[in-house]
């Protein structure tokens, strides 16, 4: 049995649809990400996982401090087609977050997408007991939503450094602790 930790990102500089789309940590972020290392040292958590986007590696690298910090391109954020000019509206579409939407399923969604949450549950499969992965608001819902065995896209709502634990049992999850969940706000 292999225990993981998988951390959201702190708060971004900016949010989706503004200038930079791969923004770093607010200094709001920055305070979440010091909160959830000092968390995660309290766990025992180990190996540092992160997703090459900067907001993760910047919230991952308060908890290495100068210890080694792995990048896994799978835990990073889904891949929308190089076709799509809105990401967000995309995001939307397949990954409903908001009250009130009418939900979306597994079933409904391309292959790509579910090549990408594959991959996403491999990259955990290879990991050692006790790491921190640090990713985002749809990876850990398709993770989540796995240990679950829910059809939905969306099952939780992550917030901003929130620490979700689960356990992978002959490499699939099983959900130990939901991290704590955004409760006001855009989630993205």
């Amino acid at each position: 049995m292999t225990r993981l930790f998988l951390i959201r990102h702190g708060a971004p500089q900016s949010g989706w649809g503004e200038a930079n789309p791969d923004p770093g940590l607010s200094p709001l972020g920055q305070s979440q990400a010091l909160a959830a290392a000092e968390t995660l040292a309290g766990l025992g958590a180990g190996a540092v996982v992160s997703s090459p986007m900067r907001r993760c590696r910047e919230t991952a690298a308060v908890f290495a401090g100068q210890g080694a910090l792995a990048i896994e391109p799978r835990v990073s954020e889904v891949r929308a087609p190089a076709s799509i000019g809105d990401r967000l509206a995309w995001l939307r579409d397949n990954f409903p977050w908001r009250e009130g939407e009418p939900a979306r399923s597994w079933p409904e969604l391309a292959p790509a997408l579910h090549a990408w949450r594959s991959d996403l549950l491999q990259a955990l499969a290879e990991l050692d007991d006790g790491a921190a992965v640090f990713t985002h608001f749809i990876a850990i819902n398709a993770i989540v939503g796995t240990a679950l065995a829910a059809k939905q896209t969306i099952v939780c709502r992550p917030d901003y450094a929130s620490i979700t634990e689960i356990e992978l049992r002959d490499g699939a999850p099983l959900l130990v602790r939901l991290g704590a969940e955004k409760q006001v706000g855009e989630v993205l």
